[in-house]
């Protein structure tokens, strides 16, 4: 500790601070590069190209090495020593400027980015120097500022001064902390630490003593150099990184010697690596789900990784005015074998040299995205004032000039945060399938409440129809007995009468005996009526839907009950039809993570595609299993059903539908999905939403199904049957999304290629469609359209060579050949590819010798026979070349070398 003090403390009090006017300057005189986004990245050279590494070819922000030079005031030995002598530098920070005086009358001036003063505060120096850095770290992109000069000229006093008894003393290290751990947020981000030393040529590390060897290792890929055998400390706070930084200088390696009486004996290195998460707009993709009730489609999170490296350099030395002895004559000669390596590669660098010797110093290969890589670099060489120093201090400034001239190209390294989004959609999964239980459980209390009101209602009127039915019984008895009582009384009178009618006469008698008959005719009719009652009542009995009979408030009741319980059933319907997006939705998102995944660790981009491949390609992955398991949409198809799923193209929820038809083609990405679809109608569902609806996703997808449906032969033949060729040319001539007019090219290029096809799709104006999609000149559209009229040119040159067909080809009626002469040597490999074959194809007919020559295409088949990189394709252009008389002809009249 007491060494790290006496470190720190090597030029106290000999900085003075700035005065307030000064003071007041400090922002305007930030030298941070502002380089307008809308403007053009610059070519790289070769030199930067190989400090970079692989990564360097993508686009970036050009930003210069920015370079400050701060002059150190007269120390009490140069005071007394060269008290007579005038400083062999003069400083003009208003103009940037700095005067070397080589002697008395003669002066050389060099211009820096900044220059201060010895009265430069602190303060000042971190905000011209390092503070755009920071800011550049904090937005994503990687940055380094570095001290360079002679040793005791105030490099670790600019660099890694704590500032413990004077804040104001505070060096770059401990200021770009406080900006840094200001600027992020403790929950989502996170900083870590590693503080290394460059001794001897070894990485030792500073926090670890015992880890005194530590490897670089570099990524053959991108060339990004990382050291994994490094401490890394996560910092929470300030007091944390102080701590940490005064445990880094009791270990670091210092010497006593003539010129400085603590020296840097090692180059000291701070990285501090931050991961910041971020959240990407994408209002467009919400919009699809914004009438959900139930969903909301979250934003897509992106983390940020950003290095900054801060390098407090050992200062270069003269062994006979250090007076270095023993080991610390080897000591000296590693630090000056390092700063010179590291001199020779910014040489390299400015003077575009092919080469730039990186490996010949550990020093250079951690440095090397800092000179022509991706970082933004500050640096900052400090010098002295005295005469005896000239040397040095003349050799420090040439040094800066020199870095001037080193421009790197900036760029962001961000990437999806796939994991926190499949999280957190998991969790609004959850929520979603809890609140559709919570649904399912009331919509079952509440058919369970309506069925017992409805039993009991149904009971209840049962009983009074049953009390009623008794109470009739008793009265219909009650009536029968009474007659039955009259009829005996009768009897009783008649037979009185009767007895009396013997004595009274014959007359009597006979109207006794017809009155007897009309009596048991009476009877009879009594036994009848109450025979018929019983029927009637049995019948009642019999007959329980005559119970409901009873008034016509019960059939309103069971209307209503009848009408409640469709109710539930609709909407039933539609959460099972939400559960079953929200499911398919998740399992796309798991598939897309997969994807990501793996193409990350093979190290390719996971949304690649390739216009010399089949539309499909980028789900060819889908098709295979996982650890034993089944592709997702596979098991989507299977837990929901195909037909289920094609029902929901026929939806009235725009959202519903939308996202149908993306599940329709991700299932026809896969061969054995694409006849089941087809089967089930779902190719003519298709080419109705593709004529139906104006919406530009709905036809961007569909297109995409069709396409890949196109790659099967009979699917092929009921697209055209249907008119689908037409659909498609429709689609093509409005639509000017890239993507869309993309999935339109792969379907007709797909149709290209069937021999049976031709005249059908060049009548139906196929040919035309392909040749007009060219104006929207998106190389994965042009690519598409190459491939397709090589497919096309292929089948006629087939369809000819079996003599099926005769005339000049259909693709030069229709005007194709410019367009294919011109792109013959298309920069894209893929339109190269096939426009070479399409040529080749067309040159085998010699019916189109003649207009393919006025054309300029013979020209493209010598070069194609002479320059292709492939095999195949340059074979078979010298075979028909050879082969065709015209051609032969022509080729000997210009007298080209063949």
């Amino acid at each position: 500790m007491a060494m790290a003090s006496s470190r720190n403390g090597a030029i106290r009090g000999s900085l003075r601070p700035v005065s307030g006017a000064n003071s007041s300057n400090l922002r305007s005189s930030s030298f941070k590069s502002r380089i307008p986004s809308s403007a053009p990245a610059p070519r790289r050279n070769s030199s930067a190209a190989s400090l970079a590494g692989p990564s360097s070819a993508d686009n970036g922000v050009p930003g210069r090495v920015r370079v400050a030079v701060r002059l150190r005031p007269r120390n009490a030995d140069e005071s007394v020593a060269d008290a007579d002598f005038a400083d062999c530098v003069e400083l003009q920070p208003e103009l940037k400027r700095l005067k070397l005086r080589k002697n008395n009358w003669d002066t050389e001036t060099y211009e820096f980015d900044e220059v201060l003063t010895e009265a430069a505060s602190q303060k000042r120096v971190y905000e011209v120097v390092a503070k755009p850095v920071v800011e550049s770290v904090l937005e994503g992109y990687n940055g380094t500022v570095m001290a360079y000069g002679q040793t005791g000229t105030g490099k670790t006093f600019t660099l890694g001064r704590l500032g413990d008894e004077d804040t104001a003393a505070r060096g770059i290290m401990v200021r770009s902390m406080e900006d840094i751990i200001g600027g992020t947020s403790l929950e989502t981000d996170s900083v870590t630490v590693s503080y290394l030393q460059l001794y001897m040529e070894t990485i030792q590390d500073l926090l670890d003593p015992s880890n005194d060897n530590i490897a670089i290792v570099e990524d053959p890929k991108t060339g990004d150099v990382s050291l994994p055998g490094a401490t890394h400390v996560e910092i929470r706070n300030q007091q944390n990184f102080l701590e940490l930084l005064q445990l880094g200088e009791t270990h670091r390696v210092a010497a006593n010697t003539k010129l400085n009486t603590e020296s840097s004996r090692s180059h000291a290195i701070l990285m501090v690596h931050v991961k910041r998460s971020v959240v990407e707009n994408v209002d467009s993709v919400s919009n699809e789900m914004e009438n959900s009730s139930h969903f909301v489609r979250p934003s897509k999170p992106l983390v940020r990784r950003s290095k900054l490296v801060l390098v407090d350099l050992a200062g270069s030395e003269r062994v006979h005015k250090s007076g270095s002895e023993g080991h610390m004559l080897e000591e000296a000669k590693s630090i000056n074998l390092s700063l010179s390596a590291l001199g020779k590669c910014i040489n390299a660098i400015a003077e575009n040299s092919p080469h730039v010797p990186l490996r010949d110093s550990k020093l250079t290969r951690l440095l090397r995205d800092s000179f022509g890589g991706t970082a933004r670099t500050s640096l900052i060489v400090t010098i002295g004032p005295s005469p005896r120093h000239r040397g040095e201090t003349t050799s420090t400034i040439l040094f800066g000039q020199r870095a001037m001239k080193v421009e790197n190209m900036l760029k962001i390294k961000e990437e999806f945060d796939y994991k926190s989004l499949s999280k957190k959609l998991e969790v609004q999964l959850d929520k979603v399938i809890a609140e559709n239980e919570r649904q399912l459980k009331s919509f079952d209390d509440d058919v369970e409440r309506i069925n017992r009101q409805a039993e009991n209602r149904i009971s209840e009127v049962e009983k009074n129809f049953a009390e009623a039915l008794e109470k009739e019984k008793l009265k219909c008895q009650m009536e029968y007995m009474e007659s039955v009582k009259k009829l005996e009384e009768k009897l009783i009178s008649n037979q009185r009468n009767h007895e009396n009618g013997k004595r009274n006469g014959e007359v009597n008698g006979v109207v006794t005996a017809s009155e007897l008959t009309r009596l048991k005719e009476s009877l009879e009719n009594e036994m009848k009526l109450r025979k018929a009652a019983e029927e009637e009542v049995n019948k009642l009995k019999s007959q329980p839907t005559l119970k409901t009979r009873s008034g016509e408030g019960e059939d309103a009741g069971m209307s209503r009950l009848q009408k409640l319980l469709e109710d539930e059933a609709l909407q039933k319907k539609k959460l099972e039809e939400e559960v079953t997006i929200l499911r398919s939705q998740l399992v796309q998102l798991t598939f897309e993570a997969d994807q990501m995944r793996r193409c990350l660790d093979r190290g390719s981009p996971g949304n690649s595609y390739s216009g010399t491949d089949s539309l499909p390609s980028r789900h060819s992955q889908a098709r295979e299993s996982v650890n034993g398991q089944k592709a997702p949409f596979a098991t989507l198809c299977e837990q929901v059903g195909l037909q289920k799923i094609l029902q929901l193209l026929e939806s009235d929820d725009a959202n519903i539908r939308i996202h149908a038809v993306k599940v329709v083609a991700n299932l026809a990405a896969e061969e054995a999905n694409q006849e089941k679809i087809v089967e089930a109608g779902g190719l003519t569902s298709l080419l109705m939403l593709l004529r139906s609806y104006e919406d530009e996703t709905v036809r961007r997808v569909a297109a995409g199904a069709i396409a890949n449906l196109a790659m099967n032969e009979v699917s092929q033949q009921l697209i055209v049957d249907q008119g689908g060729i037409s659909l498609l040319s429709l689609t093509a001539a409005d639509a000017e999304d890239p993507q869309t007019l993309r999935m339109v090219a792969g379907a007709i290029a797909n149709l290209c290629g069937n021999d049976k096809l031709q005249t059908r799709l060049w009548s139906d104006g196929g040919i035309k469609a392909l040749l007009g999609m060219v104006r929207c000149g998106h190389p994965d559209v042009l690519a598409q359209v190459a491939r397709g009229i090589a497919n096309f040119a292929k089948c006629e040159s087939r369809a000819t060579s079996q003599g099926v067909k005769s005339g000049r080809s259909l693709l030069i009626e229709d005007g194709a050949l410019p367009w294919i002469v011109q792109h013959a040597n298309d920069e894209a490999a893929p339109i190269r590819r096939h426009i070479e074959l399409a040529l080749c194809h067309l040159a085998q007919h010699e019916v189109n010798a003649k207009e393919m020559i006025s054309g300029g295409a013979l020209w493209e088949l010598v070069r194609i026979s002479k320059e292709c990189s492939r095999e195949d394709i340059r074979s078979l252009a010298h075979r028909t070349l050879s082969s065709s008389p015209v051609f032969r002809s022509e080729i000997r009249r210009l007298g080209i070398q063949f």
